[in-house]
């Protein structure tokens, strides 16, 4: 199983927001920084070359702030690259929804 922790600020940005992993390249941890500007339901994985969904770091309602997940990958995760996309949705008017990719490299 991977072990997260997710972190979130009281400060409140101006804007949707998702961060390079760092560190990048990574071996075991590495840690996922968003904004997040009013109440969003949040999700936040992890994908493999394939598309394929390696790990859900995060899948819940949060509120306004910058928000933090430190990621210790322990499910035999090879080396290679990944990309983890962030999808935010905002909870007051439910057609504003934010995504955004990025890639990252697992060196063991």
């Amino acid at each position: 199983m991977d072990d997260k922790e997710i972190v979130m600020s009281k400060e409140i940005p101006a804007e949707y927001s998702l961060a390079q992993n760092f560190p990048n390249p990574f071996n075991p941890s590495t840690t996922f920084s968003y904004g997040l500007p009013e109440r969003s339901k949040v999700l936040l994985e992890v994908y493999n070359t394939l598309g394929q969904i390696v790990a859900t770091l995060v899948n819940s309602e949060q509120k306004a702030g910058y928000g933090s997940v430190n990621w210790i990958a322990k499910n035999g995760l090879g080396s290679g690259v990944y990309f983890y996309r962030l999808t935010a949705s905002s909870v007051e008017q439910p057609g504003k929804t934010f995504v955004q990719v990025w890639k990252m490299i697992v060196v063991k």
